[in-house]
């Protein structure tokens, strides 16, 4: 009975009604619309462990700076070799496979013409260490060793502006002062934090190639798979163990994926927090305009109050007639900024290339705090009209 009222009363000020709900609509979608969006950015950032899969281990090798000259001339020049890189995978049965690799920037021509690309000196086991998908001929092999052979990542192969009857494999490509016979297109490759370099801006040559070429060419980067329910630190300190007895004076950095995850899960929780408060201020700038509303329609209907109380109206109905009207504006505003809000994270999750979920918690908090706002701000005005003198309002017009 005082929500079909209230109901009615809503309907008689429609302006007034809308723009009291207009305030909780945007209160809510912008909780909803944040947190969702929060939510859905995590889970485009996990989404690429969860491809490449949690058992990833990489190790950059750097050289430390000793103060002392002697240990800096005596560790100087020690380089970790190809044979000493593969032999890692050794010194724990939870690594199921190590690639070793090195980079090179040398000038890349084709046809006479320059290319801008960077040069990749690997194993066979990169490519299914870090999910390199062949699109034509086939990936560099350990038999290659020190053959002159490359594969092309995705937008060098395009950059090449090869017409499409011609064959790409068997073509030569210039790297540097050498001359290289393209034997595999690499397909395009998702980017990721375990790889230094951009594979589809790349070419790959054997690790034993990349090292002939330069003496500047060295294997300072080392991509793990483990087990899956690998320990991380067990394994870390077996590789730096053999790293520092192998080639003394290096310091190894490592990124694991299940650390990375753990740490983007922390940090969506302090995201959420900060976002849903965020939210919050426009929900509660709402909320204090449904309080503005509520008390002009008071004064207005003083006269209508002081009627029902002296026919007989108890207070609690007075005040429930009130926050009956509270409630379903809150209600009403909350169910629209819900639709509103997911509307708005879909099209963000658009614009940004992510792949759009409906998260069920950001609406059910968003309109639940959006009718706790409704009942705390209306009921102010309500308790209000519950106290007013029957005599006093009767008599004020």
């Amino acid at each position: 009975m005082y929500f079909q009222e209230a109901y009615t009363n809503l309907i008689a000020t429609k302006l007034r009604t809308l723009l009291a709900m207009i305030g909780i609509l945007v209160g809510t979608a912008s909780v909803v619309a944040m947190v969702s969006s929060g939510e859905l950015a995590t889970a485009a950032a996990l989404e690429q462990f969860k491809t490449l899969g949690t058992d990833m281990l990489s190790a950059s090798i750097l050289t430390q700076q000793d103060s002392s000259s002697s240990s800096s001339s005596q560790s100087h020049g020690q380089e970790l070799t190809v044979a000493s890189a593969v032999k890692v995978q050794a010194v724990s049965p939870q690594i199921t496979m190590v690639a070793p690799y090195t980079m090179l920037f040398v000038p890349v021509m084709f046809a006479g013409n320059n290319i801008n690309a960077g040069l990749i000196g690997a194993t066979q086991t990169l490519a299914p260490a870090i999910g390199i998908k062949m699109l034509q001929g086939r990936f560099i092999s350990d038999l290659d060793k020190y053959a002159y052979f490359c594969v092309l990542g995705y937008q060098v192969f395009q950059s090449l502006n090869i017409p499409a009857f011609i064959n790409p494999l068997g073509l030569q490509i210039k790297l540097g002062t050498d001359v290289f016979t393209i034997i595999g297109i690499a397909d395009q490759w998702k980017e990721n934090s375990f790889f230094n370099q951009d594979i589809n801006n790349s070419i790959i040559i054997p690790i034993q190639t990349a090292k002939s070429l330069s003496k500047y060419s060295t294997i300072d980067n080392l991509v793990f798979r483990l087990q899956e329910n690998a320990d991380i630190e067990v394994v870390k300190d077996a590789i730096t163990k053999y790293i520092n007895l192998t080639v003394p004076g290096k310091k190894l950095f490592f990124h694991s994926a299940k650390e990375i995850i753990k740490s983007v899960l922390a940090q969506r929780k302090i995201f959420t927090l900060l976002l849903g408060l965020i939210g919050s201020i426009s929900l509660l700038v709402g909320g204090i305009g449904v309080m503005n509303i509520m008390l002009v329609s008071v004064l207005e209907r003083r006269r209508e109050i002081g009627i029902r109380l002296a026919l007989g109206a108890r207070r609690i109905d007075i005040q429930w007639m009130f926050l009956s009207e509270a409630i379903l504006l809150s209600v009403v505003g909350g169910l629209l900024g819900i639709l509103v809000g997911v509307g708005t994270s879909f099209l963000i999750a658009q614009f940004a290339g992510w792949s759009f979920q409906v998260f069920l918690w950001p609406p059910l908090v968003g309109f639940s705090v959006s009718l706790l706002i409704g009942v705390f701000f209306g009921f102010y005005p309500a308790h209000q009209a519950s106290l007013l003198d029957p005599i006093q309002t009767l008599r004020s017009e």
